[in-house]
This record gives C-alpha cells, structure tokens and sequence, in this order.
C-alpha cells in the first residue's frame, strides 16, 4: 500500500486518537488505552519535540492511519518506531513506513546505525523490522514496565553499508 510520512501536528489528535485508546494498539507498549487527554498530551510533546526527534503522521488512503519516529542519538545512531491503527493491520503500512524511516536516517541525516526494539512477544511489528533488512542483535531484560509487568526488549539494527 502507499503511504506517506509528514509531521505530526495537533491537527492529527483525534486521529491517533481512534488507535491509541484501544487495547489492542498498545498490549506491547508502557502506554495506553490512552484517555483522549492523554493523546493529546502525547501529540503535544512531539510537536513541541527537541531537534533529533522527528514524529511523523503515517498517511494511507488519503487518512492518517499511524505514526512513525526517527529519533536521532549521537552523531552516528538512529532509533525508528512506529504505530499503526488495527484496521489496518496485515497491510505493509508499518513496513512501508519503517522503511521510509531508514531512508530518511540513512540519508538525510546520515546515520550510521539505525536500530529498533520490541516486545518479544510481538511477532508482527519482529517481522516488520526483519522485512527492512535488520538483523536481530539480541534480547535485551526488563526494559520497559507494562501493566503485566516488566517485560524484555528484543534489538534490530542495520548498518549503513548492510
């Protein structure tokens, strides 16, 4: 499916909204089912983000339909993430977006390195990163508190020269 990335605005709260208070949206995430408050306060942050985060709206079918983030450490590493509404789930919007993420770290900002994380438990978004061409580094222990719990992060990453 085509899809485009552009900055996230505050115009796109109700939109990321209708993704973010559900419970399927955010079973792997430290947030969520958000309050509408808590959404906006969410878009709020990244509008108002510092240099190096770059929050973007994913657009498919003329909607927004997810989020996407570049963030920038360092002078050589990047980190992608990425969020996509559940109804459109199984569609390549992650994919299509994550790779956009990779080229606009490997390219406009000249990364070296751009990594990624997610629940082990979470095959979808695993696949998504290995779809990219990112290699699984390792499992990293107890990185994130979730309702449940803590639970692990498992590392991707891709290099410039892959």
């Amino acid at each position: 499916m085509q899809i485009s990335l552009r900055p996230l605005t505050l115009d796109d709260v109700a939109a990321v909204h209708e993704w973010a208070a559900l419970p399927e949206s955010c079973r792997y995430q430290a947030w969520g089912p958000n309050t509408y408050e808590q959404t906006e306060a969410y878009v709020r942050s990244v509008v108002a983000a510092p240099p190096g985060r770059h929050v973007f709206a994913v657009r498919a079918g003329g909607e927004v339909v997810g989020t996407a983030e570049l963030r920038l450490h360092g002078p050589s590493t990047a980190e992608i993430a990425y969020a996509v509404h559940p109804r459109v789930w199984g569609r390549g919007i992650a994919t299509a977006a994550a790779r956009e993420l990779l080229r606009r770290g490997f390219g406009e900002h000249r990364r070296h390195r751009i990594f990624g994380t997610c629940d082990p438990r979470n095959t979808a978004s695993a696949a998504v990163l290995r779809k990219i061409g990112m290699r699984y580094e390792g499992r990293m222990r107890g990185t994130v508190l979730l309702r449940d719990g803590w639970r692990d992060s498992d590392l991707y990453a891709i290099l410039a020269d892959d």
